[in-house]
């Protein structure tokens, strides 16, 4: 996928990016796969193939969920190389974001590209997902929670619901491996607080693979023993 493809399919569901906003993901790319160099971020250095996979896929959401596009509180739980959140960021400039990873060489990357991009109202957060939902500032502070990691359903579930807010939203950015993960996700909703709203279901382009996004509710408070302490949401899911 070439820029003007992915400005041409983002007119298609009623988003438009400035030029400013393509010089910027294009300045995102160039700085990803400068320091890819030297970190490994991503093993997608192709610039179709980032659009695509990586752009793209960080804006489906806003396919499905207008209110991302105003000025709502989210944050990117082990955002890696910063997908979704500042893909989402510099589409929606009115964002609020708080990216969130373990990793401070990353976190390093991600500065960069904020400085860089000159993008304001975004926090940078060194901490694990565990640590991040125990913190009095971020627990249930959140309209929107997103994550793009690869831990299953029921973790993610205790590592992400602890920091949205009542009514708010947890987006789960998943395969075609969703439903399964949906079914061993009962008991885990259940105890955190969460209802799954909707699941929406896109072949991103270029058969570039299914995407399956979760939209799922904060619709009681979660327990204050969750999340549980750092690795224990990986060894023993709900």
């Amino acid at each position: 996928m070439s820029p003007q493809e992915l400005q041409e399919s983002l007119i298609s569901q009623n988003i438009f990016l400035s030029t400013k906003q393509m010089q910027q993901l294009q300045q995102y790319f160039q700085l990803l796969v400068q320091t890819n160099k030297v970190m490994n971020l991503t093993n997608i250095t192709e610039q179709s193939a980032v659009y695509v996979k990586h752009f793209y896929d960080s804006i489906t959401p806003l396919f499905y969920d207008r209110q991302l596009l105003h000025s709502v509180c989210l944050a990117d739980i082990g955002t890696g190389a910063g997908f979704p959140g500042l893909v989402l960021k510099i589409v929606n400039p009115q964002l609020q974001l708080t990216l969130v990873d373990s990793l401070n060489k990353r976190l390093n990357f991600l500065q960069q590209v904020v400085d860089q991009l000159q993008l304001s109202s975004v926090q940078l957060v060194h901490a694990r997902a565990e640590q991040f939902g125990q913190m009095s500032q971020y627990r249930q502070q959140f309209d929107y929670v997103t994550a793009r990691a690869v831990a299953s359903l029921p973790v993610l579930l205790e590592l992400c619901l602890p920091a949205v807010k009542l009514g708010g939203y947890f987006i789960a950015f998943k395969g075609s491996q969703a439903t399964a993960e949906v079914a061993a996700s009962q008991v885990a909703l259940e105890k955190l607080g969460g209802q799954i709203e909707h699941v929406e279901k896109l072949m991103l382009p270029q058969q570039a693979g299914e995407r399956q996004l979760l939209f799922i509710k904060k619709i009681k408070e979660t327990p204050a023993k969750f999340p549980r302490k750092p690795g224990t949401p990986t060894r023993q899911p709900l």
